[in-house]
């Protein structure tokens, strides 16, 4: 909160909202519509029933870049939405397909809570063709790690000092490599902290993350996708003109380097991390990482762990290179592709991200 203070005072110069209205306003900011999904509606259809859960994986800056065909009565087609890419970070699609795949077992989990087995066909043959074909067929028995899909959300916040016991960190060993070893989890640190600050210092893939902020309770609910700024100060700036397009980009400007302090301070506060590698790198490989990782996410759910992506390192654009072979020394020396790094710990109750409705993923009815 100090921070965000300073950021009011050095790029506002004064009081932004009047005392006596600020805290009537911070209590209405909250966007409930683009959380809405969150709260699923019954579908008689069990096709829609598994994806009004699948629209709640994890995915890359928040683009949820999936399209659902529905076809027949017991058959669902998933597309890569091509409108829905980040050229700048991720030039390949690698971690969009993540994304999908984090998705596809989303729909096959929900559907197996809903009775339904969600057979799934993989199609990832071009980047401009479907994805996967899913056929529902009823008798299947509920995956125990369905249950955990609506509570589960990234935890972005600082860690505690609390470390995993023996038997947490057996059980997370099937969803994931972790590392726990203290000097390795502090190399892994300063290379997250290098990697955001390429990131952060390289024009083009700054500009691509301001372009997909959503500041404020309006933004976010018009447009709920990428990176939402909830916090109803920096809202206020927003409406007030004083936080444009010009300050984001601005890397010295001091409001920005105090909520740069913020989020190095947040990934100090990591007392493990959790590493997801496959021995080749094509689509398929993609998406089966997206698939353990959604299975990761749910388990550590269940676990009370928070999970964190800081996948930085692992982007495949020129400025990163050296980055990147750092990350795969240290986390695939054995020559695997890493596909993705978490920060692994226990942290305050995390809060859920907006989705899009179902229904404007759908490109069509039966």
């Amino acid at each position: 909160m100090t921070n965000r203070r300073k950021f009011l005072k050095i790029i506002g110069g004064g009081t932004i909202i009047a005392a006596a209205g600020a805290a009537g306003f911070m209590a209405t900011r909250t966007p409930q519509k683009a959380l809405a999904p969150w709260q699923p509606i019954p579908y008689e259809d069990p096709r829609k029933a598994a994806l009004s859960y699948a629209i709640l994986a994890p995915n890359p800056h928040n683009r949820q870049p999936w399209l659902i065909e529905l076809i027949d009565e017991d058959r669902a087609r998933i597309h890569r939405d091509t409108e829905r890419e980040l050229p700048e970070t991720d030039p390949n699609h690698r971690q969009l397909y993540i994304g999908l795949g984090a998705f596809l077992e989303t729909m096959v989990l929900a559907a197996s809570a809903q009775g339904f087995n969600a057979k799934l066909t993989l199609l990832p043959e071009g980047d401009e063709g479907p994805v996967a074909d899913a056929s529902f067929e009823a008798g299947a028995k509920a995956d125990p790690l369905a249950a955990h899909i609506l509570n589960r959300h990234s935890n972005k916040e600082p860690y505690s000092d609390r470390r995993l016991q023996p038997s947490e960190a057996s059980a997370l060993n099937d969803y994931a490599s972790l590392v726990l070893d203290e000097a390795k989890v502090a190399r892994i640190r300063e290379l997250t902290k290098r990697a955001f600050e390429i990131e952060v210092k390289t024009p083009r893939t700054l500009k691509e993350s301001v372009d997909l902020m959503r500041i404020g309770k309006a933004e976010i609910n018009s447009n709920p996708d990428g990176i939402e700024l909830r916090d109803p100060m920096l809202e206020a700036l927003r409406l007030t003109g004083l936080l444009g397009q010009d300050t984001l980009m601005n890397i010295d400007h001091p409001g920005n380097k105090a909520q740069l302090r913020d989020y190095y301070a947040m990934l100090d506060a990591t007392p493990h991390y959790a590493v997801i590698t496959t021995r080749t790198n094509n689509r398929r490989d993609q998406l089966d990482a997206g698939r353990q990782l959604m299975r990761l996410y749910l388990k550590t759910t269940e676990m009370g762990v928070g999970v964190h992506p800081v996948s930085q390192a692992l982007q495949e654009y020129p400025e990163m290179a050296g980055e990147y072979a750092l990350a795969h020394e240290l986390l695939a020396p054995q020559g695997h592709t890493v596909q993705m790094l978490l920060r692994l710990g226990y942290g305050p109750e995390p809060i859920p991200t907006p989705r899009w409705p179902l229904e404007t993923r759908l490109l069509n009815e039966v």
